[in-house]
């Protein structure tokens, strides 16, 4: 009997919702607090969460867990406590929980079970990547100058208001920014906490620990050589495809795929095929977010459109179009795309043109193409493997929606 056949036997169907969430307030299930970094008593509801009720349980997860954490942050001091608020309202303010949801259906795809003693322990440690996301978010909003995230101020533009409105001393630009950087290494640190204190067994913990690890590493290294690349001018197809790679791919989709399998101990064959997968669509992502942040409606994506141009953006987008350009000796088309790249003060006329000329060079057209090879690719790697249902099934249904999303 494959592994497969193994989970479907055992009757691990989607059901309903969760009637509760996965932890009382205050701390977990158990009432041990996330400071207890041993094995938890998921008390009397043990089913676990299913698989329908995923997105639900994850944000009980989160909002458990980060009620204990703000409460302890405001024992430092109420002004601390304030600050570790705004952080927690920032991560329960939105999201599609990707990367848990792709953790959860490696685990599941593994042989892990809903109904299984785990279970819970298991959702507490993906639910952990969220928080990841929250220090990514809240940095690259820093660094890029952002001044909205999902259709609200983002934290450093908060917290510089609130400097400003207070009349503090000092500029409230530089206040902003400090506390974003501050924030920003407390969701890591959380994260690493939340990881912990999740109740996976000793081995589970030691097996998810190179996953983990190499996901935090890859995804400060993309984000660094993003910054890289805007200051070198680099606009070469290999420079974007490297940022997407570990910037997004590796953390998004990769990483957390390869956390869930290895939490379930899964042959090196599943992690391989995972790992494939998870590249080339984490990738295709990405490439998909290139061209809502240009094409994108800002009703539904929650950002100004033309937002990754003002900000210097080197995607495989702009590279097609450069490249496309110098290789026709439109020099006027090469100019007026550079001199778009990384301009602040980019209006919407400004955004409309550098439009007409990515869909006239053909490079939205051709981001559409790669952007379809990767997702069969993808597919293709994900068919060729052991992934027990109902994770292949819902895997390769979260590979289409990843790709032609609107926000």
């Amino acid at each position: 009997m494959n592994r497969a056949e193994a989970v479907r036997r055992d009757g691990s169907a989607p059901g309903g919702p969760p009637s509760r969430g996965p932890g009382t307030p205050g701390g977990w299930p158990d009432g041990s607090g996330p400071q207890n970094s041993g094995p938890q008593n998921s008390g009397p509801d043990n089913s676990g969460p299913d698989d329908s009720g995923l997105v639900a349980a994850v944000e009980a997860a989160l909002t458990t867990y980060l009620a204990g954490r703000t409460s302890e942050a405001a024992g430092i001091d109420p002004a601390f406590g304030e600050a570790a608020e705004a952080l927690a309202a920032f991560v329960l303010g939105g999201g599609k929980r990707v990367r848990p949801t792709f953790a959860w259906w490696g685990w599941r795809g593994a042989g892990g079970a809903v109904e299984s003693p785990e279970a819970l322990a298991v959702l507490r440690a993906i639910s952990a990547l969220e928080l990841i996301q929250a220090c990514a978010l809240v940095h690259d909003d820093l660094m890029d100058a952002s001044a909205t995230r999902r259709g609200r101020p983002t934290v450093h533009v908060e917290f510089a208001r609130k400097h400003a409105a207070a009349r503090w001393r000092g500029q409230p630009a530089r206040f902003g920014a400090a506390a974003a950087i501050l924030l920003g290494d407390l969701a890591l640190s959380w994260a690493d906490d939340m990881m912990h204190a999740a109740g996976l067994s000793p081995a589970a913990e030691r097996r998810a620990a190179p996953a983990w690890r190499a996901m935090r590493t890859e995804v400060l290294g993309g984000q660094y050589l993003d910054v890289l690349h805007q200051s070198t001018g680099d606009t070469s197809a290999r420079a974007a495809l490297q940022i997407d790679r570990y910037k997004t791919a590796a953390y998004t989709v990769e990483r957390p795929l390869h956390l869930g399998a290895a939490i379930a101990d899964a042959p090196a064959e599943l992690v391989s095929a995972y790992r494939r997968f998870g590249a080339d669509i984490g990738v295709a992502f990405q490439l998909r977010d290139d061209l809502l942040g240009v094409f994108g409606d800002p009703e539904v994506t929650g950002k100004p459109a033309g937002d990754d141009l003002r900000e210097g953006k080197r995607t495989l987008l702009v590279a097609v179009a450069v490249e496309r350009a110098e290789q026709r000796g439109l020099r006027a088309a090469h100019e007026a795309i550079l001199e778009a790249v990384g301009d602040p003060r980019l209006d919407a006329d400004g955004v409309e043109r550098v439009r007409g000329l990515l869909t006239e060079l053909g490079a939205a057209q051709a981001v559409e193409q790669r952007i379809a090879a990767l997702t069969g690719s993808a597919l293709d790697a994900l068919s060729a493997a052991d992934v027990a249902e109902p994770a292949a099934a819902q895997l390769a249904e979260l590979a289409i929606t990843a790709t032609r999303r609107r926000s």
